[in-house]
């Protein structure tokens, strides 16, 4: 259980700039459950001494949950996992050559002892990673526990009973 005074947080990290335009709708689903989050350009390939650094600082910073969003050989999920004991969810971005397969199967094809969440490729993905983080916090979290389930009873509501 978590001490109050230290409101855990989601850390989204990316690989690059590009990527954000993805991982902003994270971020967004984040806000509307009122979940505290930083986010943080991070490339696995270009700044191994942040990612690292990153990692291995990440629970004593209060974080609960590590979503991370890469495209291409996407290395930064697991490589994060692999420093952390921290729970990473890998968000594989869209790539022009082979439209997010690749991302998605680096991402997903993790050696055992090393797991890293996978969702879908791209902006449904990253939803998805958002509503997912916010489940692991709602299993300590009273309020984001209440939070989600009212997403989740406007989502059904939502749902027409008959074809118009």
């Amino acid at each position: 259980m978590r001490n109050n005074k230290n409101i855990s947080k989601v850390s989204i990290i990316m690989g690059s700039q590009s990527d954000y335009s993805t991982m902003k709708f994270c971020e967004k689903v984040l806000k509307i459950l009122k979940i505290s989050f930083e986010k943080k350009i991070i490339s696995a390939h270009r700044t191994p001494k942040r990612m690292f650094e990153y990692a291995r600082n990440a629970e004593k910073n209060n974080i609960s949950v590590i979503i991370a969003g890469a495209g291409g050989s996407a290395h930064l999920p697991g490589m994060v996992a692999a420093i952390t004991r921290i729970p990473v969810i890998g968000v594989p971005i869209e790539s022009k050559r082979l439209k997010g397969l690749d991302s998605l199967l680096s991402i997903a094809q993790m050696p055992k002892g090393i797991p890293v969440g996978t969702v879908a490729i791209g902006k449904d993905g990253a939803i998805n990673a958002g509503l997912f983080a916010a489940s692991i916090i709602s299993t300590f979290d009273k309020k984001i526990k209440k939070n989600l389930e009212n997403w989740r009873s406007k989502q059904t509501k939502s749902v027409k009973k008959k074809p118009k």
